[in-house]
């Protein structure tokens, strides 16, 4: 017997991981309600729309399109992220710190906001918040993304506390090092030596479909992909 079909939001699905993920999750016959920045052209999913994560109100007004037209999701992924330009942390001007905090962390949270309730209201399904390597370690030169990707793992666990006993689980994702133009944005060409975003979602799209209650509260890891 196949698999049953998902319902999938998905943000960041415009380029790299998340495009990725979406090719593969819709080829498997998932639908994936998908959100961007870029044009809809850039998109690899039919269900997308224009939407910056880091404007609640976008966020808020998506969310309920979303779920009169398709119902509760199953599966929740925060991927949508954004990264400044290497730089010791006083040189980080003020403009790309608020950038990357309002995406990474406030994006993630307005998300969760608009689409948490129907889950809670139904006691099922997943969030899985896409943390980094970066959010369990530090290097020099990537502070303000260090910095977002620790709240990540910090706010899943406590959101994963709220959740206890309601059916909806919390998980942070390390998805591991891929060869995305963010990654080229720190690694430069050394990113090459990593796997491109296709072949990492063939093994991240079965994976995060299998999250569920086990890694509740956990910190986990894409398996198979480097993660130093």
């Amino acid at each position: 017997m196949p698999a049953p079909t998902r319902l999938i939001v998905l943000t960041g699905c415009t380029r790299g991981c998340g495009r990725a993920l979406a090719a593969a999750f819709t080829a498997q016959g998932h639908r994936v309600l998908g959100c961007g920045r870029r044009a809809a052209s850039d998109a690899s999913v039919a269900d997308y729309a224009g939407v910056d994560v880091s404007d609640d109100s976008a966020v808020a007004a998506w969310a309920t399109r979303m779920q009169a037209k398709f119902g509760v999701p199953d599966l929740v992924i925060n991927n949508a992220a954004l990264i400044a330009r290497n730089a010791p942390l006083w040189e980080v001007p003020d403009e790309e710190v608020a950038a990357v905090l309002d995406v990474n962390v406030r994006g993630t949270i307005n998300v969760l906001r608009h689409f948490l309730p129907a889950m809670r209201s139904r006691d099922r399904g997943v969030l899985a918040n896409f943390s980094s390597g970066w959010g369990r370690s530090t290097s020099p030169e990537v502070a303000t993304y260090c910095a977002s990707k620790w709240a990540i793992e910090g706010l899943t666990r406590a959101l994963a506390q709220e959740l206890d006993g309601s059916g909806v689980s919390a998980v942070a994702v390390n998805p591991g090092i891929i060869d995305t133009e963010m990654l080229r944005s720190c690694f430069g060409s050394g990113a090459g030596h990593y796997p491109k975003p296709e072949a990492w979602a063939e093994a991240a799209a079965p994976f995060l479909l299998s999250l569920g209650a086990r890694q509740h509260g956990r910190s986990v890891d894409v398996p198979g992909v480097p993660v130093d």
